[in-house]
């Protein structure tokens, strides 16, 4: 009666072996499948162009210069008309992250911060210029260059950077969302986020 009582415990001792070997596996997998599939959200999100926008810029150059010392005087100028799109864009690629498989655990070490590209049309009118100052490329660069400063003053001063900031806290909830259905964490900075709220104090990290 004993041996077969120890018996019957050694059978169901090698069986719950099994089986807690064979659900450790099937968990594992569980989880390589869930962080392969995060890993492929993440590089599917690549390069997000948030926000679009346009400016438009009048600018009159003009430039004076003097020829036999104060003697003479020969100038140029010109009216420019600078038509500009501008996008706002956010190389999510470029995010630094780390996923630990044991916590079960999708860690945004870091985001990139947005790129600013403008992209200009300049229509030159009533271009004038004396024999003596006629104009070169440099002219031609020093509008480019007073130009683009002045467009950025412009966009600085708009709503297109938070615009885009509030964009790319939607495209970032996605990982929220993901994580959370799959039953894992996400953090930022070593910061768990816990609701889709906290969220919008990564805009003050990205300032």
């Amino acid at each position: 009666m004993r041996k077969i009582l120890f018996g019957v415990i050694i059978t169901l001792v090698v069986l719950f072996t099994f089986k807690y070997c064979e659900d450790k596996k099937e968990d594992k997998i569980i989880i390589e499948a869930h962080s392969a599939l995060i890993q492929e959200q993440i590089k599917n999100v690549g390069k997000l162009v948030v926000t679009e926008g346009h400016f438009s810029e009048v600018f009159s150059y003009k430039n004076s210069k003097a020829i036999f010392g104060d003697l003479i005087s020969a100038e140029k100028k010109a009216l420019v008309v600078v038509n500009a799109d501008v996008t706002v864009t956010y190389d999510l690629s470029k995010i630094e992250y780390n996923i630990d498989e044991a916590t079960k655990t999708l860690q945004i070490n870091s985001i990139p911060k947005e790129e600013i590209k403008i992209n200009p049309d300049f229509e030159y009118y009533d271009v004038q210029a004396d024999f003596l100052n006629q104009f070169d490329a440099k002219d031609y660069n020093n509008i480019k260059d007073t130009v683009k400063k002045s467009l950025m003053k412009k966009i600085e001063a708009s709503d297109l950077k938070s615009n885009a900031q509030n964009r790319l806290m939607s495209e970032l909830s996605k990982f929220f969302i993901l994580t959370s259905s799959l039953g894992w964490k996400l953090q930022y900075n070593e910061n768990s986020i816990e609701d889709l709220n906290q969220l919008q104090d990564l805009e003050i990290i990205l300032d």
